[in-house]
């Protein structure tokens, strides 16, 4: 502890205002702690994961957003845009008055840039265009500056507009960079990579000040910035990964705001009046997967008897506050066609029925792998045993991320609790390409990003749906598209079961105002402190 105080101390030291005593962070400055060990790079072509992601939305703007009180698609550096009458394109009008940090004014030449880069890089993140058909071959022909203020997106096959725009508000496929800034940078022809993996060239509220892999990172406000002024004129997000330190901190006051925090600590400060503790819906769900493979699993039977073997209601009051909420449906909350719950429950005697008539009257023995952390492990124990009542005995593989998803990636598995189902975007089909679409089942193709790939799921007719229920214009007939698609895969029992919808928590002080918690769409501009 000695040593993070210490480490605190000096970030203090760093952002210019080293206060009086630790029982208040500054007025004007935010201290935020999470987990830093997914940031490997600021990039934004090459980031992963939601922390990372979470930095960039104060440091980069996109052409549109997602509001974070509907998730609705809204105007950012586009002031408008227009999806063009067959669906094949979308106009956006640039603001006029947007500058990036360096002073350089944005323009639909940085548009153009920053997308031509991102597939040119073809790495992690240029994956979302590249699933809906674009490369860098032709980027050419699809990202197109009109003029200085507007920038046209020509899509390269038929998609429904709105899901585009959800991954252009999205930072790391949407960021758009300083392309001058960036080439000023350029080594060898990396396009600035090396330089924008420890610096920032956006028009975001923040600046990058600082970067220290694994212990903190310094935002300040960006001078140039083209919206109101944020209230904080710096950001110091610490990496505490310990979440007992995290609430330690918090209830001293020496940080503002904690994430990574565990359900115990977050039960204790939720008791407390100093210290707001909220949730807001994440994306993807927690599930116990099957491999189809197995011949076991694959027999529907055996899935249903799966099914019926969840304690969904007793797993979510027990397990999962802060981390889930009960949910049945594929499909994340909010988004368009949603069915209501099936109302599955526990029923030993309807599974031990079904393991009968699937030839299994005695159970069997298997594997279920899971992460060796929370709540994956308590979860999984909790399956377990209600699978051991009908008979299935399974054995526990327990593990870390490349040990329990390396497997599953590599289809060598047998049960699995894990994690996933896209909902990034708030589109059906960005669930339903995450758990259920599968254009080719080879060992050789590996569609790591697909589960229903990764658990050998192969429908060519859910498949066909799928992509019918995309290009659908009419928004009550897309709904009732996806309503089908749900009680299809219903009836065919899929290899992923969702028990729980993730949420994202965090907790912070009271007198901090403007939070959003999602950190997928959590921006620090609108911040303040009554105090």
């Amino acid at each position: 502890m000695k040593h993070f105080l210490a480490s605190v101390a000096l970030g203090a030291l760093l952002i210019g205002a080293a206060p009086a005593s630790w029982a208040e962070t500054p007025a004007d400055q935010l201290i935020v702690a999470t987990t830093m060990n997914n940031i490997l790079t600021l990039d934004p072509a090459t980031i992963t994961g939601r922390e990372t992601v979470q930095v960039l939305n104060n440091i980069y703007d996109t052409l549109v957003i997602l509001s974070p009180d509907d998730r609705s698609i809204q105007p950012r550096l586009a002031e408008s845009y227009e999806v063009s009458e067959d669906r094949m394109s979308i106009r956006f009008k640039l603001r006029d008055d947007v500058t990036f940090a360096s002073g350089k004014p944005l323009t639909a030449q940085d548009v153009v840039w920053s997308l031509k880069r991102l597939m040119t890089l073809n790495l992690a993140q240029s994956s979302f265009l590249k699933s809906r058909g674009f490369s860098a071959e032709t980027a050419d022909a699809h990202f197109v500056a009109e003029d200085d203020q507007t920038f046209v997106m020509n899509l390269p096959q038929p998609d429904d507009p709105n899901m585009i725009l959800m991954v252009l508000a999205q930072n790391g496929p949407g960021s758009i960079i300083d392309s001058q800034t960036a080439l000023a940078n350029e080594v060898d022809g990396d396009l600035g990579a090396a330089w924008l993996t420890l610096n920032s060239a956006g028009s975001g509220p923040y600046v990058l000040t600082q970067w220290a892999s694994n212990e903190y990172i310094i935002l300040t406000r960006n001078d140039a910035y083209w919206g109101a002024a944020p209230a904080m004129a710096r950001v110091l997000i610490r990496h505490l990964p310990e979440s007992q330190s995290q609430r330690l901190m918090l209830e001293q006051g020496d940080i503002d705001v904690a994430y990574s925090l565990q359900a115990p600590d977050l039960a204790a400060l939720d008791a407390s009046d100093a210290i707001e503790v909220a949730s807001t819906p994440g994306s993807g769900f927690y599930y116990l997967a099957v491999s189809m493979k197995d011949e076991r699993f694959a027999n529907p039977k055996v899935r249903e008897a799966l099914r019926l073997l969840i304690d969904y209601e007793g797993l979510n009051k027990a397990v999962m506050p802060y981390y889930g909420e009960l949910h049945q449906r594929p499909l994340s909350s909010g988004v368009l066609g949603l069915l209501p719950d099936q109302g599955y429950v526990l029923d030993v005697e309807g599974a031990k029925a079904l393991l009968a008539e699937a030839g299994y009257p005695d159970g069997f023995s298997t594997t279920l792998r899971v992460l060796s952390e929370d709540p994956f492990l308590k979860a999984a124990t909790a399956i377990q045993n209600t699978l051991a009542q009908a008979g299935i005995q399974a054995e526990l593989i327990t593990g870390s991320g490349d040990q329990i998803y390396g497997a599953m990636r590599e289809r060598n598995f047998e049960l699995l609790v894990g994690r996933g189902g896209g909902g990034q975007q708030p589109h059906p089909d960005s669930n339903l390409r995450a758990l259920a679409y599968n254009p080719d089942n080879s060992d050789e193709a590996k569609l790591t990003n697909y589960q229903g790939w990764r658990t050998s799921y192969f429908d060519a007719a859910l498949n066909e749906n799928i992509e019918a229920a995309l290009l659908e214009r009419d928004p009550a007939a897309q709904a009732k598209l996806y309503e089908e698609i749900q009680v299809y895969i219903d009836q065919t029992v899929p290899p992923i079961l969702p028990f729980s919808e993730v949420v994202d928590t965090a907790a912070y002080l009271a007198d901090v105002d403007g939070m959003i918690v999602s950190p997928w769409l959590s921006r620090f501009e609108g911040v303040t402190k009554s105090r």
